[in-house]
Formats: structure tokens, C-alpha cells, sequence
């Protein structure tokens, strides 16, 4: 693509991936593409669809959690992936999963879910929440309900699933529900997914409400050309 904006944002989303663990300003970044802070934080959200800082924190996040994995302590966490403390990991990591890092690195341990069977527009669908949001919803088919609740167990080895069905009609109503409250605050989700799935779904997101496209279109969308068909 020959457009000089599109080039522009590569150069710095590949300037945050570079440098996330030193967990560079906007002014730093800017000033490497050779724009003002207030041009590149537009040009950047319009492109990318998130802010600079809120892009920078997924890849922390992503970060964090290769480290959680592989058994690092919280504290030690925090400061590899370049924060001040465990407070900084804590904070990101409920604004952006719903869950403090000690319930992810414990896979749920003393975590309860709740969850439920619900009759949406397209078709029967499992809503599991913790207390602090949504952790999973995926569409079944009634006679295959076990098969999700094992996938549920398995993601969350060492947590208490509970099924109770009234735990997700407010978020169930508030997800397919024909009208829309703007003054509600937004729902709480905790994203599990590789990078590739988690650009689809920003870019599903920037679709406007009633428009079509196809998948060739969103494979563009998130720079994988061609991969229309994953």
C-alpha cells in the first residue's frame, strides 16, 4: 500500500513492538514517525482503532501473561514487562481482562464462574462470568452443551463452575437486546485469543451497525491480505 498514513502507523506499531518493555511515551513514538503527539495519537486511533497507550497495552498484557506462564513471580513480571510494580500490572490487567494477574497465573484457583444457557438471535449460547465480567460466550448446539462446558473447565483448570442461569440475563439482554441503553456502562470482557483473532475482532468492532463486508475486506483490515479464508 502506497498510502504515506498507512506506512506511517506500521512504522509505529513497529516501534511498540520493538520497545514495549521500555514502555515508550507518545511524544517518543511520534517523534520516531515524524509527527506531532496530537497528529499521531488521530491518525493513529483512526487507523488502528484503539489509542497508542490503549495498543501498547495489549502488547504488555500479551507480554505478561507469556511470563505468568512460565511461572514468574508478579513482582518480577511487572518489571520485565516494564511497569513499577505489581499495583501498574494489577490495574492494566483488570481494565483490559477483568482478572487480577494472581487469578490468571493460578488458571482460576479460588476463582468462581458462573454460567448459564441462553436463547439468543442465533441460536442457544453458553454466557460464563466471574465477578468481574464476562469470560467466555460461545454458540451451541443444544445437544452438544457438554462439549463447551469441558472446553470452559479446560481453560480454567482450577476453577469452580457453578451453573447459574439468572448470573448473565443482565448481559445476555444487554449483548442482543433490540434496544440500547448509551448511558449503561460498557461490558467487561476478558480476551483469550492469539493476536491474529484478537485484530479481527477490533476490526469487527469498527464495522458501523448495519453494514455488510466480506472476509476479504477484514483480512485487509487487520494487514493480512489474502487471508480472507482464516
Amino acid at each position: 500500500m502506497d498510502n504515506p498514513d498507512y506506512r506511517r502507523i506500521e512504522q509505529a506499531i513497529a516501534y511498540l513492538e520493538e520497545h514495549a518493555l521500555e514502555q515508550p511515551s507518545l511524544d517518543e513514538v511520534a517523534e520516531h514517525i515524524g509527527l506531532s503527539s496530537y497528529h499521531f495519537q488521530r491518525l493513529f486511533k483512526s487507523w488502528a482503532g484503539v489509542s497508542p497507550k490503549r495498543f501498547l497495552q495489549y502488547l504488555t498484557i500479551e507480554n505478561a501473561k507469556k511470563l505468568l506462564r512460565e511461572s514468574t513471580s508478579i513482582l518480577d513480571t511487572a518489571l520485565d514487562v516494564g511497569l513499577s510494580g505489581p499495583s501498574r500490572l494489577h490495574d492494566l490487567f483488570m481494565s483490559v481482562e477483568a482478572m487480577t494477574p494472581g487469578e490468571f497465573k493460578a488458571q482460576g484457583k479460588d476463582l468462581l464462574i458462573s454460567y448459564g444457557f441462553h436463547a439468543t438471535p442465533f441460536g442457544e449460547c453458553l454466557l460464563a462470568v466471574t465477578p468481574r465480567g464476562i469470560c467466555r460466550l460461545a454458540f451451541v448446539d443444544p445437544e452438544a452443551r457438554s462439549v463447551v462446558l469441558n472446553e470452559l473447565q479446560e481453560t480454567w483448570r482450577e476453577a469452580t463452575l457453578v451453573e447459574n442461569q439468572s448470573a448473565g440475563k443482565d448481559a445476555i439482554k444487554t449483548i442482543f437486546g433490540q434496544t440500547r441503553n448509551k448511558t449503561q456502562a460498557p461490558l467487561k470482557v476478558l480476551l483469550r485469543g492469539t493476536n491474529f483473532q484478537v485484530k479481527v475482532w477490533q476490526a469487527l468492532l469498527r464495522i458501523p451497525e448495519g453494514s455488510v463486508v466480506s472476509y476479504g475486506f477484514l483480512a485487509d483490515a487487520v494487514g493480512h491480505p489474502g487471508r480472507g479464508r482464516a
